[in-house]
């Protein structure tokens, strides 16, 4: 990895034996890395500060239907802490202030059904949780999938990021 890796502080919700909160502040950070020469100014920090929460599936499906109307549990939920700045078609702004870490937002994964999909997938279900918090950050970043092509670019940048990831870790993702 060139670019030097940005600190992370990171809020940490979630059983520690997968991963923990170490480990998951490394990873972000290594992917935040990676994502910098394509950030929009306003989004290229030396320090980031997010909530990760792994939680069940009675947790996430009063979360999406609270926050998105949709009944039911889902994978993964992205909560941005940015402010809309009025400017058609541009992601909103992160709300900053001064030297503090740039406020994210927060990332909620359902284990329950990460695990389901991680067996639908054939992989472990670390994978499927680098998977879906690799999601959670782009859409922090202003990532967005309203259409089929959008999410092809979306996923493809997912799996580019922990491909890099397992490079940079000696091809292993890091554990707690």
């Amino acid at each position: 990895m060139n670019q030097p890796l940005p600190e992370v502080d990171l809020a940490f919700d979630g059983p520690v034996e997968l991963l923990g909160p170490s480990a998951w502040e490394a990873l972000l950070a290594c992917w935040l890395a990676q994502l910098q020469p394509e950030l929009p100014p306003a989004l290229r920090a030396p320090t980031y500060s997010l909530g990760l929460q792994l939680c069940d599936d009675t947790t996430i499906a009063g979360l999406n239907s609270q926050w998105r109307q949709q009944p039911g549990p889902t994978d993964v939920l992205a909560f941005a802490a940015r402010e809309d700045d009025g400017s058609e078609g541009m992601p909103p702004l992160p709300v900053s202030a001064g030297d503090a870490p740039l406020e994210l937002g927060d990332i909620v994964i359902s284990l329950d059904t990460a695990a389901r999909q991680a067996a639908d997938h054939g992989h472990d279900l670390r994978e499927e949780l680098l998977f879906l918090a690799s999601h959670g950050l782009l859409h922090l970043l202003g990532w967005d999938h309203p259409d089929d092509a959008s999410l092809e670019r979306m996923l493809q940048r997912q799996h580019q990021l922990m491909a890099q990831t397992a490079t940079g870790f000696g091809g292993k993702v890091p554990t707690p």
